[in-house]
């Protein structure tokens, strides 16, 4: 995998032209900054990429800030690495936003990666498909992560409802009990799919759930003819993905801006 041009390749695809990842969602573009719109205060606002110089940059993120901040919306600047100018994020934060832990920016080439993982004896896979299943997603999610659901569950419901092919939720189960949920993002007209919210409650971490649901996820994407999945990684996730086959490209960072 040429690690330059596919890195490009996801810039202009899912970022320069991002499409909304939602019902009632809306992309802009305005002059440099390409931004997303949510329908509603429990969808994602953010600006997806950007480019900036240092003549143009503190214009733009006022701007931003403005434009927010009237709609009332807390909101996220998703800034990458080689993103210009190259003091961007000291520019960001100047200007009030937060930084959240960086993450790595990984992509795996589907007909590369291995995708032999399996789950340990005693673990099902239950398919998220209606309002049952993505009860169970952010019961997941806000015991491995130890952060509010709400948000995530109205958009699930909503893309399963009016979108259901841009989307593959799946929840691992020890008997009845949820242990560990993830989902995939599947972009319409794009060669990528991306892996999101992977997570596993701590009494069930270390026995190799993540990496089968990281192969379970490839393993759809292929059958739907997807050529690269990527990653937004953690420095704990990070490590697995490498010994699967996924590559880092760059660095991300989410600096978060709440009027």
């Amino acid at each position: 995998m040429d690690h330059t041009s596919v890195l490009a390749l996801h810039d202009r695809d899912l970022r320069e032209g991002a499409r909304p990842d939602g019902p009632g969602s809306r992309v802009e573009r305005v002059g440099g900054v390409v931004r997303q719109v949510a329908a509603d205060a429990t969808g994602w606002n953010g600006v997806l990429w950007s480019d900036l110089d240092e003549t143009d940059a503190d214009a733009a993120i006022a701007e931003q800030i403005a434009f927010f901040t009237g709609l009332g919306r807390d909101f996220e600047w998703k800034l990458y690495g080689h993103d210009l100018p190259t003091d961007l994020g000291q520019r960001l934060s100047a200007a009030g936003f937060t930084p959240e832990p960086q993450e790595t920016l990984m992509i795996g080439e589907v007909s590369s990666l291995t995708l032999d993982a399996q789950l340990p004896d005693g673990i099902r896979l239950l398919p998220a498909t209606d309002e049952a299943g993505v009860d169970l997603v952010a019961d997941v999610h806000e015991k491995a992560f130890g952060t509010d659901s709400t948000r995530l569950r109205a958009r699930l419901l909503a893309q399963l409802a009016a979108e259901p092919d841009t989307v593959v939720a799946v929840v691992a189960l020890a008997g009845d009990e949820p242990v560990s949920a993830a989902r995939m993002e599947l972009v319409p007209g794009t060669r990528f799919a991306g892996l999101w919210g992977g997570g596993t409650v701590k009494a069930w971490r270390g026995r190799g759930i993540y990496r089968a649901l990281i192969a379970h996820r490839a393993r759809i994407a292929a059958d739907r003819g997807y050529r690269y999945l990527q990653v937004d990684a953690s420095d704990q996730s990070r490590p697995i993905l490498e010994r699967l086959g996924f590559s880092p490209l760059t660095t991300t960072t989410p600096y978060v801006y709440e009027p």
